[in-house]
């Protein structure tokens, strides 16, 4: 039984903006569109292990340091 509510929260956002970034230049950067910049920001993306490494990488921060694991309630089926 999976658990359809958990997900990964990020701080993209808050990384972006303290280096003065738009969303169109992080994604260039990281090899993406702005569009999935600006879906993961929202919280309605979870990246690729691939990618997360890429903006940690990018903003010299470990991963954990930008995405985080968010469990869910109990899921009923």
């Amino acid at each position: 039984m999976e658990n359809t509510s958990d997900s990964i929260v990020n701080k993209v956002y808050e990384f972006r903006v303290l280096k003065k970034m738009s969303q169109s230049e992080l994604a260039k950067v990281v090899g993406v569109s702005k569009q999935t910049i600006f879906v993961m920001e929202k919280n309605n993306y979870s990246p690729s292990l691939l990618l997360a490494y890429r903006i940690a990488n990018f903003f010299e921060v470990s991963i954990e340091e930008i995405f985080a694991y968010k469990e869910g309630g109990p899921h009923n089926d």
